[in-house]
């Protein structure tokens, strides 16, 4: 078997992720939710739960999504109607662009 590479994350990244699991810990804390109640309602183990709370960013986002969600965090300062409405306008901003991103090769003309 292959140890696993730790891989490297930006400043911001690692500052986002402490935030947020800050945010989960501390509003789980306040609404005096266990861990065992709030991991049963999430579906997930404990010990998922515990490293959602340490910040680590391997754990899968939708189960942090919804751990949030459960506790009542907003996460993108809206409720979930607006949600929807930025849903709907990312959507159409996509349909617009293209579907792949390609490289454009520039010929030189170096024939002086």
């Amino acid at each position: 078997m292959t140890k696993k590479e730790k891989r490297a994350y930006s400043r911001y990244t690692v500052e986002a992720l402490q935030l947020l699991s800050s945010l989960i810990k501390t509003t789980r804390v306040e609404k005096k939710i266990t861990m065992q109640d709030l991991c049963e309602r999430a579906a997930i183990s404990r010990d998922l739960l515990s490293r959602i709370e340490k910040a680590d960013p391997a754990c899968s986002i939708g189960v942090v999504f919804e751990v949030a969600a459960l506790l009542g965090i907003d996460l993108f300062q809206s409720d979930y109607s607006d949600l929807l409405i930025k849903n709907k306008l990312i959507k159409e901003k996509l349909t617009l662009l293209p579907q792949r991103v390609k490289n454009t090769v520039i010929e030189v003309d170096d024939n002086f």
